[in-house]
């Protein structure tokens, strides 16, 4: 018998991807959206055999009307305090007046619970979200994923590629895990198309360290890279309060101060994984770095 999937955040980059994962694994797809949502991504998604709703997302009776008769709803909404917490508390508690039994919140990310707060803006919302969904009656699974890999080639500082560089502060030797959101898409729609997940999943791609990306990006590119260290991590948590003091943003999803938050959290060791889930769905295929740079076209980006 088929799973029917709500879906928030549909029309987005990794909601999009879990919409065709979903469908591909022969799940009927119900995507909510806003009213003023731009018709030809509805169009787009219709023409896929997604049903959509485009409705007032404040009402929970609307979204519960939306939600009726699903196994499960996934968020995959993107943004700062009136989407990760303002309007996923309407999304769940629409789902639960719909009674239905299974909820994936918007985290994909690395894991966070063994940060302290105060450290990463956005983390610290998902967290916060956390809170609030913790005694409330439908089984909620998070998906930690790490960093998107994807954000290699675009805007994470890490490889620098015209001056054949690796950005590195601290031990060189901290393993990081990155996956690309292809596959953290299709996790997630097994996931919601599982009866029982448990209350945390990890999963991870490939998993290296500074040292690591010299080594594979000298190999691929056929040009010696080279660590670049600034310094420790104690000087990187300098300039982030310099930044932010100096240019706020406080309305920007990814302004610098964050991102460099997302490096220190990565390199500081406080996120990696002690287990992974990765063969629960054993029909995903994962992308390793290697293989995502190489088909990346990396050696365009150092001439």
């Amino acid at each position: 018998m088929s799973k029917k999937i709500i879906v928030a955040g549909a029309t987005g980059n990794l909601g999009g991807k879990i919409v065709n994962a979903l469908l591909k694994n022969g799940a009927e797809v119900v995507a909510i959206t806003r009213l003023k949502t731009d018709k030809n991504k509805i169009n787009a998604l219709e023409k896929k055999g997604v049903t959509v709703f485009q409705i007032d997302t404040s009402s929970i009776p609307e979204i519960a009307k939306c939600c009726k008769g699903a196994d499960c709803v996934v968020s995959a909404l993107s943004g700062l305090r009136e989407t990760i917490i303002d309007a996923q508390k309407i999304l769940v508690d629409a789902a639960i007046r719909a009674n239905v039994k299974r909820f994936i919140p918007s985290d994909y990310a690395i894991d966070f619970t063994n940060l302290m707060e105060g450290q990463n803006r956005n983390l610290d919302l998902r967290r916060e979200f956390h809170k609030y969904i913790e005694d409330k009656p439908i089984n909620v699974t998070t998906i930690f994923n790490g960093p998107f890999m994807d954000l290699l080639t675009t805007d994470m500082p890490l490889i620098l590629f015209k001056h054949k560089r690796i950005l590195c502060w601290g031990n060189p030797n901290q393993m990081m895990e990155f996956t690309t959101t292809k596959n953290i898409a299709d996790f997630t729609a097994q996931a919601a198309m599982d009866e029982e997940t448990p209350r945390n999943l990890y999963i991870a791609g490939d998993k290296l360290t500074c040292n690591d990306f010299v080594e594979l990006l000298t190999k691929l590119t056929g040009k010696k890279f080279k660590l670049l260290k600034p310094g420790g991590i104690s000087l990187l948590n300098f300039l982030i309060k310099v930044t932010r003091f100096f240019s706020p943003s406080k309305n920007d999803l990814y302004p610098a101060w964050q991102g460099m938050q997302y490096m220190r959290d990565m390199m500081e060791g406080r996120v990696v994984f002690q287990k992974y889930d990765n063969e629960r769905y054993s029909n995903i295929k994962w992308t390793n770095v290697e293989n995502f740079l190489i088909n990346e076209n990396i050696k365009l980006r150092i001439n």
